[in-house]
């Protein structure tokens, strides 16, 4: 789906004043937007073709810290620039900014313009154009929750944020009274996200206090992608605006219910679902049973894109509607894959695995990547799981821990041909340094269980 906002629009705008500050900006490898704010005039004047940014932003982690160690940039390399070069086909009014807009941009080689390859960006392109060479068009959706607080960023920040406070006091799923209380935020993010040109279909309280779930159409992968950061982005900006704040954690609290970031996927061809054939069991294409297969082989390699932090893991959990096994069923929500829309034209696959802190573009191109390996090697599915499959036996697990994930992701062979090895090294390393921060570092529970009684 195009963005709402041509370049000649754009210009119209900015001579009339009514636009006064462009946002050029890329997603960094924890899926955040970073870049630059223009004056709008000077961005239409020249800034459109390209601009620049410091290539550390893709060896950084969540606070920015210089990581020693990546090949691709390093204190002895010197630390140089990317090319940013706008996708003016991104290009969109933010309502949530006033008198701005913003387009996302693709990195390049600062010297031979070559796509980085291991740009978040870039790598879901490359497999989107595996997947057409094949023939299809993938299409995905990612359904996206997180919790909304009373207080500030600001307050939390300063604070050393201590328990929260729910804007929900209680247990909110699907519940239209007790999501109205939530409404002044949820309306303007509803509302400026559509302003945007990002089709969002509603938004919902989820199952447990303070937790709430917006919904964006199914559209092209990339779009998805696309949408899914920006998504977050507002909901940040426009919970500051009402002096509120909001997490993407995919576990804040052990007490509580994770936040998922559920990926709904399907191959389209000649303008059809070619997940479909009516006369296969279930409505499931030998197309679709091979993909899953793939998925399900590689569903551990995976994992890393789906869980990149030590925290992802504690979402984990028996009972909360977080997968422990990587199997599939039909309409399970036990299940780490789900069988959606089953003997419709939307049947689809929903893998359930994916928290909110996940990054969308590398979780979309690796479950593609996986789904493509299997309809390749002509995969064949295994039988259906079914009741309640915490319960089940020696069956297929989801990785339990970053550590398993990250030895998983290194003996990849489909992934690092999917992706290349210097991109799969490149996380490897983001992998390696979550880990060594978490065992080096002394958290509060630590110093409350041990300080006396140790």
């Amino acid at each position: 789906m195009p963005a709402n906002l041509s370049f000649e629009q754009l210009k119209a705008a900015v001579a009339s004043g009514e636009i006064d500050t462009v946002i050029a900006c890329f997603p960094d490898m924890q899926g955040r937007l970073q870049g630059k704010r223009f004056l709008a005039r000077h961005f239409v004047d020249s800034a459109h073709d390209e601009t620049h940014c410091c290539n550390y932003l893709l060896a950084t982690d969540m606070e920015m810290w210089t990581v020693p160690d990546y090949k691709a940039t390093s204190w002895e390399a010197g630390y140089g620039d990317y090319t940013m070069k706008p996708d003016l086909g991104t290009l969109r009014r933010i309502p949530w900014a006033p008198g701005a807009a913003l387009v996302l941009c693709d990195l390049l080689d600062h010297h031979t313009h070559a796509p980085v390859p291991h740009a978040p960006r870039t790598i879901l392109k490359r497999q989107i154009d595996r997947a057409r060479a094949l023939g299809y068009e993938p299409f995905m959706a990612t359904e996206l929750e997180f919790f909304l607080f009373e207080e500030s960023f600001t307050q939390m920040f300063d604070t050393h944020y201590p328990d929260p406070t729910p804007v929900a006091r209680y247990n909110i799923d699907y519940s239209i009274f007790g999501t109205a209380r939530d409404e002044p935020v949820m309306r303007d993010l509803r509302n400026m996200l559509a302003g945007a040109g990002i089709p969002v279909e509603n938004s919902k309280g989820e199952a447990e206090a303070g937790q709430e779930e917006i919904n964006v159409r199914y559209s092209d992968a990339l779009d998805t992608a696309d949408m899914h950061v920006l998504t977050k982005a507002a909901a940040k900006e426009i919970a500051q605006a009402h002096g509120k704040s909001v997490t993407f954690m995919a576990k804040y609290d052990h007490r509580k219910a994770g936040s998922s970031s559920h990926v709904h996927q399907s191959l389209w061809t000649d303008g059809r679902n070619a997940f479909h054939d009516p006369a296969a069991p279930h409505g499931m294409s030998d197309l679709m049973r091979a993909y899953m297969a793939g998925q399900l082989a590689h569903a551990a390699e995976l994992t890393f894109f789906l869980a990149p932090y030590v925290n992802s893991y504690k979402r984990f959990c028996v009972g909360m509607f977080a997968p422990t096994k990587a199997v599939w069923s039909l309409d399970n929500r036990t299940a780490g894959f789900r069988v959606c829309g089953a003997d419709t034209k939307a049947v689809r696959v929903e893998c359930r695995i994916g928290g909110a802190d996940l990054n969308p573009y590398l979780a979309c191109a690796a479950l593609l990547a996986a789904g493509l390996a299997g309809i390749e090697n002509k995969m064949e599915l295994e039988p259906e799981a079914r009741g309640d499959i915490y319960q089940a036996g020696a069956v297929r697990e989801v990785p339990a821990t970053l550590r398993a994930a990250r030895a998983a992701l290194d003996g990849s062979g489909m992934l690092r041909a999917a992706f290349g090895p210097e991109v799969v090294d490149h996380y490897l390393r983001a992998a390696d340094w979550e880990i060594e921060e978490m065992d080096r570092v002394v958290t509060d529970h630590e110093r409350r269980r041990g300080f006396e009684r140790a």
